[in-house]
């Protein structure tokens, strides 16, 4: 097969929770214990910095890959999901997994992955390690991809463990609650490997504690600690607290030569050296159009407090969710007197965008629909003036449409 039909037969053949949601979930490590003992089990290769969280786990491992990129490493970055190319998920030094990789492994072992049934995800995690392993990498930043505890990443056994934030995210596999969902990402935390805490949340503090107690493992809450102010290239204030999380992390990763410098070229340079996308990313400039990843309450909440900072005559927000989100947190946090445009991402997912009027009407959120994301923002685009600020956001599949 050729790379097209390659992904095709990955993203049809095998259940995608990117498209497919809940019933996508494994909810065991089986398979990918399978995947890696049939590979000579690569994940024990090289070494790792695991990251976990509901928000922030991402541009966390984009920093802390350009930190160490800074640094002369040659380092692997594992991350989902990807917003325009998959190869986005498996890179070293900034640099994508070749088509021709992605082409050899799937034929390599498409028998061993039909027989066995393997999910999307569980074939991805196997190729990203198979891929470091054989190109030597001096460290790998791993990003879970949901939860953590039952997380096919969650069979590394890593230098340090950094878990961003809590927040209610999908709620229908994880738990109702900040306790059960912290519990889910603890599962990270290894006997005797350091975990860092990015953000100190008093309703979960137990939670990581009490995990690290029972494994014997050093407990950092970066936020309680006394820390450079670094800046970084990512836009977007939340970025502070990944920061932090990233700096405690580093101070924690022995057998590596990490200097001040390095650290500040990283955090500057993070979109160069890595290639990150949709963080308050910009789109244009008159008007002001951003865009960001942003999908859940707690995410939003912190975006919407940076757009209160931004200065403009109307804001026009481009909308869209996928199905499993919880609007009735979601949708009053944002402003009535805005200009709404909604629309829905191309994927099996997505919220019906008349469905999305419809309950955002309930909160006082008024706009017309649109049949693509392109379409909604060019509606936005057209009516809005020089003065004003367009968001496009709701979904990381509605940011991948317009980066």
């Amino acid at each position: 097969m050729r790379y097209q039909e390659t992904l095709d037969w990955m993203f049809a053949q095998l259940p995608m929770y990117q498209q497919k949601g809940k019933s996508a979930f494994n909810g065991k490590l089986d398979n990918i214990i399978k995947l890696v003992d049939h590979l000579n089990h690569p994940e024990k290769k090289f070494k790792t910095i695991h990251v976990a969280g509901t928000n922030g786990k991402g541009s966390s491992s984009h920093m802390l890959a350009s930190v160490l990129q800074e640094a002369g490493y040659k380092v692997g970055l594992y991350t989902s999901p990807h917003l325009k190319d998959f190869r986005e998920r498996i890179k070293i030094n900034g640099v994508h997994v070749s088509e021709d990789f992605v082409i050899d492994f799937v034929a390599k072992n498409k028998v061993f992955l039909t027989e066995n049934k393997l999910s999307f995800f569980e074939m991805t995690v196997g190729m990203a390690f198979e891929y470091f392993a054989l190109e030597q990498v001096d460290i790998a930043i791993i990003e879970v991809g949901l939860g953590g505890r039952l997380d096919s990443t969650n069979i590394i056994i890593p230098e340090v463990s950094l878990i961003t934030n809590i927040g209610l995210d999908h709620m229908d596999m994880l738990g109702t609650t900040l306790p059960q969902i912290a519990s889910e990402k603890a599962g990270v935390i290894k006997p005797n490997v350091p975990v860092v805490i990015s953000e100190y949340q008093e309703e979960v503090a137990a939670v990581f504690r009490e995990a690290a107690q029972a494994r014997d493992a050093v407990i950092i809450f970066a936020e309680k600690e006394k820390l450079p102010d670094y800046k970084t290239s990512l836009l977007g204030n939340y970025q502070r607290m990944n920061v932090k999380g990233v700096l405690a992390t580093l101070k924690q990763l022995k057998g590596y030569d990490v200097k001040e410098d390095h650290i500040k070229a990283g955090l500057i340079h993070v979109v160069e050296n890595t290639g990150l996308l949709g963080r308050w990313q910009i789109l244009g400039e008159h008007p002001l159009t951003v865009c960001d990843t942003a999908h859940n309450s707690e995410g939003l909440a912190v975006v919407l407090q940076q757009i209160n900072q931004q200065k403009y005559k109307t804001i026009h927000f481009v909308l869209g969710f996928v199905k499993d989100k919880n609007l009735e947190t979601i949708l009053p946090l944002f402003p009535v007197e805005a200009r709404y445009y909604f629309c829905s991402p191309k994927i099996v997912r997505r919220l019906d965008e008349k469905l999305l009027q419809e309950k955002a009407a309930e909160y006082g959120l008024i706009g017309e629909v649109y049949d693509s994301v392109n379409e909604a923002l060019v509606s936005a685009k057209n009516e809005a003036e020089n003065s004003d600020f367009i968001y496009v956001g709701g979904s990381n599949f509605v940011v991948a449409e317009v980066v």
